[in-house]
């Protein structure tokens, strides 16, 4: 009954939040470039397959008035699209040369542009658009200063057909979803206001058994360590806790590295709780409790290898909020330690696991709390108790104190009455058999549950006609700001702005865009919109064949991630061009990485910004390994899995799925001796309805042969054969490996942007585009090159634009032309 008492509270309160009417801006402008009329270019080229007989894709062209472009935008923007891409006509036909495609594509574009000018159209975002997991987590952080692990408390998001996990069609609700949001609104606010736990509960980290522990693994580790794990771990209360050590094994159960004495050691924050000693013929420990003396195989010595880790642990006090809990291995060598051994294969290595090795962390649980001292002095304590009744006469006018500015924070805009009583109720309640603290977690369990702290509700005007367009508020805006750059609730000062009216104004929207930028929450762009655009949030699901490639391991996994998002960020900081990102002559790398790469004189596990001297083999996001491992296969490359990824995410010209029933590819040549995947994928291409996508796809996919299914360099192909990292386009423009193919994306720059800038506004949107929202993307793209393509133009340009600040008032027509009216009002 409590849970559902809080969603019916929250809800009740929902059907108010639609109204207000606002006004639209100004249009955008746009330029065009030399161009021709189509219809003698669409007559000689296209209507051969395009025909009302044949209709071929769909598509007819020789009906089509392309006297009135405008008329039929959506049918023309795809046709701009394989233009751009110079996929159409398809290989083998008669096409036009390049000057003939510019010419087109520009006429098309301009009349287009054009036309949104005149008649803008900013689309519909969803009206009630609930957090995704990654901003729940923030906005709870932002809210409470409180640091917590929500993947235990609500449940993932999929990213739809677009790649993104924020996108308002896909974040549904349902009955169970809503429960946990209200447990996990119970478990938070309990942690935040520091109520004992009822029990003793056990927080279970783990290293992963593919993870080596011969070097110092993190920067939370101190140097001259080895292996090992550190966590930051939130203590509910001041109390007692059990930390608990368990060592690594392999996949029989034997304890590694018991042959001779290892010392490993316990640390808070930074300094030593205890060290222990296992293994050898330790002092004060003997048989059947060193390895000296055993006799291999007894039942004392079986008894000791399974179990000698038991009893690892300590119990001692610690203070309530955000600690640095770590054990690692003291390194008694600056040389390999352990005897040296070929890298094997992880089952090998999981099974084979010897008592002659390096001893490992296996996993650390942290147990309590027990002696529950106090709530405790926490970041989020402070936060939320900005006073302190002296006497309980006072207690409801401080109540009221802290739950109206959690509330705005909360909610995104200033408070009412109405919303400072319903909090203050549950307050009372709480309040009512317990103590001052109870009462607010009451309130705050409250706050966490109500919906329009889980989603972001845009108002519609009252009496809005269907279809026309209208400007969002000020805090609507802010919010869309907050969780487009932030994926987070707006601060003071952006929310204060909106509050003032002042956001509206294009020079203080563009100062709040760039401060925001500039703050370290803009690492959430990093995080969550590069995370999924470069797939880089795939690598924790990729597993490369361990007997094709031995020496992946995590390690190198969680590198390729570290150097992506190091190397992104910093082109994000920077303010750097765009383009850089296929350009730069630099990357990230530690120790273990740059051996992959082949890298010299890289030492250690910190990660540092290197140049890079041979620029055929490194150099941008193209060559690295990221990105050439989450499009292979498990044990081998895939040209056609990479050049479709570089089409739909570099190029933003995205082929279609493929047709059903198409064959797999022949193991063997024409001569019947074992193929070349070059070589099946040229048999592939010999039909007609595959050569039309793979003529585009394999010719980009080649030029990265070069790279292994993990990112390494090879010369030598699987099968034996020397790579052959050639390529030609459908138009004939040949290149040659990873340099070739960096000139050619660098000669179609434009559309590299065009393609961030589409997908960064499909991010921002939360909705995927449409071809109405092209001429915006082709504007700010446009604009972005005054300023050299830098990443601050795109995004401001992206929130200055008509659909990041307006919306249509009904889902069910989208009619340019009733949205125009009130646009100009």
């Amino acid at each position: 009954m409590r849970r559902v008492y809080l969603w019916a509270a929250g809800f009740a309160a929902v059907a108010v939040l639609l109204g207000g009417a606002v006004t639209a801006g100004p249009p955008q402008s746009s330029s065009a470039g030399p161009s021709v009329a189509p219809r003698p270019v669409l007559d000689k080229y296209c209507v051969t397959c395009h025909n009302q007989r044949l209709k071929t894709a769909g598509l007819t062209l020789d009906t089509i008035d392309a006297a009135n472009i405008p008329a039929a935008a959506d049918t023309w923007e795809k046709v701009i699209r394989k233009l751009r891409a110079g996929s159409m006509p398809p290989p083998g036909s008669p096409r036009p040369d390049q000057a003939g495609y510019d010419a087109l594509i520009a006429h098309l574009e301009s009349t287009l542009d054009r036309a949104s000018i005149d008649q803008p159209n900013p689309g519909r975002t969803d009206a009630f658009h609930r957090l995704n997991r990654s901003e729940y987590r923030n906005a709870v952080r932002d809210l409470l200063g409180l640091e917590v692990d929500v993947t235990a408390l609500v449940p993932a998001d999929a990213a739809d057909q677009h790649g993104f996990d924020n996108m308002a069609g896909v974040l549904s609700v349902s009955p169970v979803l809503l429960e946990r949001y209200v447990s996990a609104a119970r478990k938070i606010s309990r942690l935040a206001v520091g109520v004992p736990p009822k029990g003793a509960t056990v927080e279970t980290y783990t290293v992963p058994l593919n993870f080596l522990q011969d070097d110092r693994v993190s920067d939370d580790q101190p140097f001259g360590s080895r292996g090992g794990l550190a966590v930051h771990h939130l203590f509910p209360v001041d109390a007692e806790y059990v930390i608990r050590i368990h060592l690594q094994t392999n996949y029989v159960g034997y304890l590694r590295g018991l042959h001779q004495p290892h010392k490993f050691e316990l640390r808070l924050d930074g300094a030593r709780v205890k060290q222990f000693q296992l293994g050898g013929d330790a002092p004060g420990r003997p048989a059947p409790k060193s390895y000296e003396g055993n006799i291999f195989g007894s039942p004392e010595w079986e008894a000791w290898a399974h179990h000698a880790d038991e009893g690892l642990e300590v119990r001692i006090p610690v203070k309530a909020g955000p600690h640095l809990v770590g054990v690692n291995f003291p390194r008694e060598s600056w040389e390999p330690e352990g005897i040296l051994q070929p890298r094997q294969f992880e089952f090998a290595l999981a099974v084979n696991g010897r008592q002659d090795e390096n001893p490992g962390l296996g996993s650390l649980d942290i147990d309590g709390p027990y002696s529950i001292d106090r709530a405790g002095d926490t970041p989020s304590r402070r936060k939320i108790f900005v006073c302190q009744p002296a006497r309980d006469a006072e207690g409801e006018a401080c109540a009221r104190r802290i739950v109206s500015g959690l509330a705005r924070r909360a909610y995104r805009r200033p408070v009412t009455e109405a919303d400072i009583r319903t909090l203050l109720s549950f307050y009372k309640a709480g309040r009512k058999d317990a103590n001052f603290d109870a009462g607010i977690q009451m309130a705050l369990e409250r706050l966490l549950a109500d919906p329009e702290f889980l989603f972001r509700v845009e108002r519609v005007p009252a009496g809005l006609a269907q279809g026309v367009s209208y400007r969002i508020s000020d805090l609507e805006l802010a919010s869309r700001l907050s969780f487009f750059i932030w994926s987070s609730i707006p601060d003071d000062e952006l929310l204060d702005a909106a509050v003032q009216g002042r956001l509206k104004d294009p020079a203080v929207l563009e100062r709040q865009v760039r401060r925001m930028l500039a703050d370290s929450r803009s690492k959430a762009l990093v995080d969550n919109f590069v995370g999924q655009w470069l797939l880089v949030r795939d690598l924790g699901s990729v597993y490369p064949d361990p007997a094709t490639f031995p020496e992946f391991d995590d390690n190198l996994r969680e590198a390729f991630e570290k150097e992506t998002e190091l190397f992104v960020e910093s082109q994000l900081r920077e303010n750097r061009s765009i383009v850089d990102l296929l350009s730069a002559d630099y990357t990230f790398v530690n120790e273990r990485l740059a051996r992959h790469y082949g890298i010299p004189n890289v030492y250690g596990s910190r990660f540092r910004r290197v140049t890079l001297t041979d620029r055929e083999k490194r150099g941008g996001l193209l060559g690295q390994g990221s990105l050439l491992t989450v499009t292979s296969y498990a044990n081998r490359t895939s040209p056609v899995v990479r050049g479709k990824f570089l089409l739909s995410n570099i190029l933003g010209t995205p082929v279609p799925p493929p047709p059903p029933n198409v064959p797999s590819l022949k193991d063997t040549n024409e001569n019947g001796q074992p193929a070349s995947v070059r070589e099946r994928l040229e048999q592939h291409r010999k039909n007609p309805v595959c050569a039309t996508c793979h003529s585009q796809m394999d010719p980009l996919g080649f030029a990265l042969e070069n790279f292994d299914a993990v990112g390494k360099w090879r010369d030598v192909a699987e099968g034996g054969s020397p790579v052959d990292a050639s390529s030609a386009l459908p138009n004939g423009t040949k290149f040659q490996g990873l340099t070739g193919l960096r000139d050619v994306l660098l000669a179609r720059r434009e559309m590299f942007v065009r393609t961030v800038t589409e997908k960064l506004l499909t991010y921002a949107l939360g909705r995927g585009v449409e071809y109405y929202d092209f001429p915006v993307i082709r504007r700010v793209a446009g604009d972005a090159a005054k300023d050299d393509y830098r990443w601050s133009a795109v995004v401001v340009g992206i929130a200055k634009s008509a659909p990041f600040q307006m919306r249509l008032s009904d889902p069910s027509s989208t009619k340019p032309a009733a949205a125009t009216s009130v646009a100009r009002r």
